[in-house]
């Protein structure tokens, strides 16, 4: 009595008599229980939400092009909506491991979609000749992918990024005029203003929008209208124009078809691009995150020269220990986005002939990219980059002994001579104008002109 009996070209299925899916769904969730990770899953809703939006712009545009009745048509955009709206999510259970081109999700798509027409109409709903009419998995999940890619980016990642980008140029006014000791390899170098190297961060966010910006306008360019091969095979001539008309009513997006919908099927070059500008954010995040962790090292033994807000006792056995959480955990999430890219990378190359067979694990990994990047560039951009407060006194102490420093008497007294002076700095721990005045006679004064680290910071040699 818990179940009901579906039936497909391959036989009949036992369905849970409650479910809205039918006869293929059933199979594939019978067949692919691999990771528990279903292509509903909290940041991959949004693939979902995107298809609903396709059975009902192709529903519309089948409608048009009277290939479909008007009661028809209303009916399954009515379901498609409820399906657009995630009022449905627990009836796409299907494991993003499974059928390489998605026909698993696409089918449950269709069958709810038909199932919710039938008990909210009365309306006998066919999933193939209706639901899916003028569409094949093949066209009908790239052009999802697309879409799901375009919406979480525009809706989650370039606002994130924005907020990254607006914080750290907040941050880099307010300390502009401190100047600090740079570092190369790890090691002292030339004093630089802390301004500069925020906004250094920040012109490499700024670099990566700009790349993620021209990638996000491609993706509107939709393959849907290349049915089965890319041929467009049982679909009206007119259909993609009709489709990419109704989808940008429904979703306010400016699409449009593809210009070649078998390139489009056999291969998911623009994924591995979006994945390529996410793997670069990644990267600068992961910069970001390092420099930021060294920065605040210490608070006694490291470099220690900003302190990263307390947010959680850092060790359940030294009491007072404060770790770099933010960092750390986006430091984490950058690891695993550039992890996504070479599973991207992988599967962007089983386009076999006319079709990719990896679809739903590249859908899976970029939108887990895209959510996890926003995810990380708010909480580093809140609770990082906007608290994090200077420690003047160690910033000045640690200057003060720089004898990297000397560099700047190279064109005074030559290479040789300055290398000497700030060696013996080293050893004797004392202030390289001390030294520098020892050893080449130039005087205080003089030489406090010459090394001051405020002016270094501006570089160049003035004539």
């Amino acid at each position: 009595m818990k179940f009901r009996i579906e039936e497909d070209s391959l036989g009949k299925v036992r369905v849970p008599r409650n479910a809205l899916w039918g006869a293929q769904t059933q199979r594939a969730i019978d067949n692919f229980p691999i990771s528990g990770i279903s292509m509903n899953f909290p940041f991959t809703n949004t693939f979902i939400a995107m298809l609903g939006y396709l059975k009902d712009a192709a529903a519309r545009a089948n409608k048009n092009l009277k290939l479909l009745e008007a009661k028809k048509q209303k009916v399954i955009s009515r379901a498609a909506k409820e399906v657009w709206t995630n009022k449905h999510g627990k009836e796409f259970p299907i494991d993003v491991f499974q059928t390489g081109s998605g026909t698993s999700t696409n089918m449950n798509a269709n069958e709810v979609i038909a199932n919710l027409c039938y008990k909210t109409s009365k309306v006998k709903i066919h999933p193939n000749d209706d639901v899916n009419m003028s569409q094949s998995s093949n066209d009908v999940i790239p052009t999802v992918m697309n879409l799901a890619y375009y919406f979480d980016s525009t809706k989650k990642l370039m606002p994130a990024l924005d907020l990254l980008i607006e914080t750290l140029a907040k941050k880099a006014d307010s300390v502009k005029g401190i100047t600090k000791t740079g570092r190369t390899h790890l090691m002292d170098a030339m004093p630089v203003d802390m301004s500069d190297e925020l906004n250094a961060w920040n012109t490499q966010l700024k670099c990566s929008r700009e790349s993620i910006a021209v990638v996000l306008e491609k993706l509107l360019f939709l393959p849907q209208g290349g049915t089965a091969v890319g041929s467009g095979i049982n679909a009206h001539r007119r259909f993609s124009k009709e489709f990419a008309k109704e989808l940008s009513k429904l979703t306010g997006f400016k699409t449009k078809p593809s210009e070649d919908f078998f390139r489009n099927l056999s291969a998911q070059d623009l994924s591995v691009q979006l994945s390529g500008e996410l793997k670069n954010l990644a990267t600068i995040l992961l910069k970001i995150s390092n420099d930021l962790r060294w920065m605040n090292s210490g608070p006694l033994s490291g470099i220690s020269e900003i302190e990263l807000q307390a947010l959680q006792p850092g060790s359940s056995i030294m009491p007072g220990k404060v770790n770099p959480v933010i960092p750390e955990a986006v430091a984490m999430a950058a690891a695993d986005v550039i992890g996504n890219d070479v599973s991207i990378t992988v599967a962007a190359q089983s386009g076999n002939f006319q079709l990719n067979v990896m679809l739903p694990v590249i859908a899976y990994c970029n939108l887990k990219s895209v959510n996890i990047l926003a995810g990380s560039m708010n909480v580093l951009a809140k609770k990082a980059i906007k608290t994090f407060k200077v420690n003047h006194k160690k910033i000045e102490e640690s200057l003060s002994r720089n004898p990297i420093l000397v560099t700047a008497l190279n064109p005074v007294i030559g290479y040789q001579k300055a290398a000497e002076i700030a060696k013996r700095a080293y050893k004797e721990s004392r202030s390289v104008i001390d030294v520098a005045h020892e050893e080449t006679g130039i005087s205080v004064s003089r030489l406090k002109k010459l090394l001051d680290p405020s002016k270094l910071t501006k570089g160049g040699i003035k004539s």
